[in-house]
């Protein structure tokens, strides 16, 4: 999953999309890297981010998910909102799949919505809190048993409405620190519990940066050696900012016995 950022403040610059020109371009170079699904986001969730009106977030997504969609019509698109209008008027656009940071938590109507979506993928991410807030919301007694119990009633909800095709995403970096990412990463076979596909977003982010002393735009490396470690510990999908590495790690990894 090729992470396409239509936001001026997303926390790595070199993912920052100011135009739709620049965003159908970067779009194309991650197909042709191997990107089977392109995620598009018009909401920064950095930690501390500011809200966006519902418009904004609209105008900055919409135009990109009606181009993408007739001219790349073999790749997924995800629409990255936790906002059901969003969703839906992205869907109405061509959007594949929704993936909600909140996991239906920021707007009480997305889970009864994206329930009746039986044809459209849900990624269902952990969080507490919101951008804002979710930074200081990060103590657990025993941290994935937690994650697990708080991720359990919304996947629940939706199975009983018949819904199958959820996506769980743990959520590295929200309401979680340093030290929580790694204890995770290290316990991610645990969410198998879920019998459903996980979703691993590693890509340059603070645990790897900050645990290195260096700056996102340096974190390839370690990106990749950690995306190594998610596949391992079962990791179906890998959200990323480089999809040349991370598609060329998924290649090698299959050839282990």
């Amino acid at each position: 999953m090729g992470i396409l950022n239509l936001t001026p403040d997303s926390f790595y610059s070199g993912s920052r999309m100011d135009s739709l020109d620049a965003a159908l371009m970067q779009a194309d170079q991650m197909i042709k890297e191997g990107a089977a699904i392109l995620d598009i986001g018009g909401y920064s969730t950095r930690p501390g981010a500011d809200d966006v009106p519902v418009g904004e977030e609209l105008e900055r997504v919409i135009p990109v998910i009606e181009a993408l969609r007739k001219r790349s019509p073999e790749v997924l698109l995800s629409i990255d909102t936790f906002r059901q209008k969003v969703a839906m008027e992205a869907r109405d656009a061509g959007a594949d799949i929704v993936n909600d940071v909140s996991g239906g938590e920021l707007d009480e109507a997305m889970l009864d919505w994206v329930g009746n979506q039986h044809d459209m993928p849900y990624i269902m991410m952990h969080m507490r809190g919101n951008p804002k807030t979710m930074k200081g919301l990060d103590e657990y007694k025993d941290l994935v048993p937690e994650v697990i119990r708080e991720l359990w009633p919304p996947f629940e909800r939706l199975r009983k409405q018949g819904k199958t095709d959820i996506i769980i995403d743990p959520g590295f970096g929200f309401a979680k620190n340093i030290e929580q990412n790694f204890e995770m990463l290290g316990k991610l076979n645990e969410f198998s519990l879920f019998k459903a596909p996980i979703l691993v977003g590693l890509s340059r982010k603070s645990m790897i940066y900050r645990t290195l002393g260096i700056e996102a735009k340096e974190a390839l490396a370690g990106t990749i050696s950690l995306n190594t470690v998610a596949l391992l510990k079962g990791a179906d999908i890998l959200r990323v900012h480089d999809v040349r590495e991370a598609v060329q790690t998924i290649e090698l990894l299959k050839m282990l016995p």
